[in-house]
C-alpha cells in the first residue's frame, strides 16, 4: 500500500520542516509515503469562504485517482488511540487498498464535493492545531502506527 498526505500551502517554519522530513524518512522504511503540497490559492481576499473551499476542493480532487482511498483530517472525524490508529492502518492494508490518501484541508475545511468523495474522516484531537503542525502530527502518527504493527519499541505500551 502507498500512503500520501495532501496539504494546502507550504510550511514556513524551518524547525517543523526538519521534523517533517525526519519522520518522512523514518516512515519510508515501512511504507511508500509521499507528502504533496498543494500551493495556496492566490487572491483569497476576493473570495468568500465557500468559494475558497470550492477552489481548494477542485485542487484536492485533481490529485485523487479513481482507486485512491480518501481520508479527510477533519475535526468531526473519528478519533483513535495510537493503537487504534495502527489497527485502522492494518485494516486498510488488509482490504487491498493500493493508495491511502490523507488530506489536510485549507483554513476553512473542505468543500461539499470533497466530503462526498471521501471514504472516511479522522480527527487528531478535539483541539485545534495549525495546518503546519498537523502535517507533523499525522506523519508521526502514521510512523507510530507502523512501529506498533511491527512491535517495535518506539511506542511504549
Amino acid at each position: 500500500m502507498n500512503i500520501r498526505l495532501l496539504a494546502i500551502g507550504k510550511t514556513d517554519n524551518k524547525a517543523l520542516q526538519t521534523l517533517i522530513e525526519d519522520y518522512t524518512k523514518r516512515l519510508s522504511f515501512y511504507v511508500k509515503f509521499d507528502l504533496e503540497i498543494i500551493p495556496d490559492i492566490k487572491n483569497v481576499k476576493n473570495l468568500s469562504e465557500t468559494q475558497q473551499k470550492e477552489k481548494e476542493g477542485d485542487l484536492i480532487l485533481s490529485k485523487i485517482g479513481p482507486t485512491d482511498h480518501l481520508i479527510l483530517l477533519d475535526e468531526n472525524g473519528k478519533t483513535f488511540s495510537s493503537e487504534g490508529f495502527s489497527d485502522f492502518l492494518q485494516k486498510k492494508m488488509n482490504s487491498g487498498i493500493k493508495s491511502l490518501v490523507f488530506v489536510i484541508g485549507g483554513p476553512y475545511g473542505f468543500s461539499e464535493t470533497v466530503y462526498q468523495k471521501a471514504q472516511g474522516k479522522v480527527s487528531l484531537s478535539e483541539m485545534t492545531f495549525s495546518h503546519q503542525m498537523v502535517r507533523l502530527f499525522v506523519i508521526e502518527q502514521i510512523y507510530r502506527g507502523f512501529t506498533i504493527l511491527k512491535n517495535e519499541p518506539y511506542h511504549h505500551r
